[in-house]
């Protein structure tokens, strides 16, 4: 048995030590699993955020409220602004108005949305929700109401900027046509009326053709309530 003069008595001396921390320390615990990665994925795709977005020059920018002076929307124009932590907006408007086929219409709570995303919603607009809910209800739409744009936070449940953070998505939450019917998404996306459901889906798949990612009541029950239309390369629509 080594002594503690002996030269091989310090080595030995090491390995208990190291092998007591292991004892007090215990066994390595797991890394936590998801639960449904199919989910999670699909949810991630689903919201790739402004990273698949890249900031917009001063020269798109100008070439973009050019467009949206020439089909006259209603906006004013706001600088440009870092608020932190990867959100901004850039060549950002306060919308206000949109043009229909025979007159302007209305548009709620949007005091910040990119240009680009303003545009799109321009054409979506005129050419998928009016003249649905005229061909469909047979009413004009006089107001698309939303619950806004511009929010700095992540996608739910993951660490990856929204496309709300860069104000290059809207959340639609209804409709009202010139005959004084209101229709909501959240109220009527099942109304007993067909027509009615009929003309919110047919809203969805014409959004489908003009964004990137369309999330509706059908996607899962965070989106009960309104309409999820965001800029993109990409094509998801449920």
């Amino acid at each position: 048995m080594p002594t503690p003069q002996s030269p091989s008595f310090r080595p030995a001396l090491a390995l208990v030590l190291v092998a007591l921390l292991a004892s007090c320390l215990g066994p390595s615990r797991p890394q936590p699993q998801h639960r449904n990665r199919a989910h999670t994925a699909a949810h991630a795709n689903a919201h790739r955020g402004p990273q698949a977005i890249p900031r917009p020059t001063s020269a798109q920018g100008e070439s973009c409220l050019a467009d949206l002076r020439g089909a006259h929307d209603t906006f004013l124009r706001l600088d440009d602004r870092d608020y932190g932590n990867g959100c901004y907006r850039a060549n950002a408007i306060d919308l206000r108005g949109v043009p229909g086929d025979d007159r302007l219409v209305m548009v709620s709570n949007l005091p910040v949305v990119s240009c680009s995303m303003a545009r799109g919603f321009t054409g979506w607009t005129r050419f998928g929700a009016g003249r649905a809910a005229l061909q469909i209800l047979g009413s004009p739409l006089v107001r698309v109401e939303t619950f806004g744009s511009y929010s700095c936070r992540n996608v739910a449940g993951s660490d990856r900027l929204s496309a709300h953070a860069s104000a290059n998505a809207i959340d639609v939450s209804g409709f009202a046509l010139a005959d004084g019917r209101r229709i909501t998404v959240l109220g009527d996306w099942n109304n007993p009326d067909p027509a009615v459901r009929q003309f919110l889906r047919v809203v969805r798949a014409s959004a489908c053709k003009r964004f990137g990612t369309v999330l509706s009541p059908d996607y899962n029950a965070a989106h009960r309530d309104h309409l999820h239309v965001e800029l993109g390369d990409g094509r998801f629509c449920h």
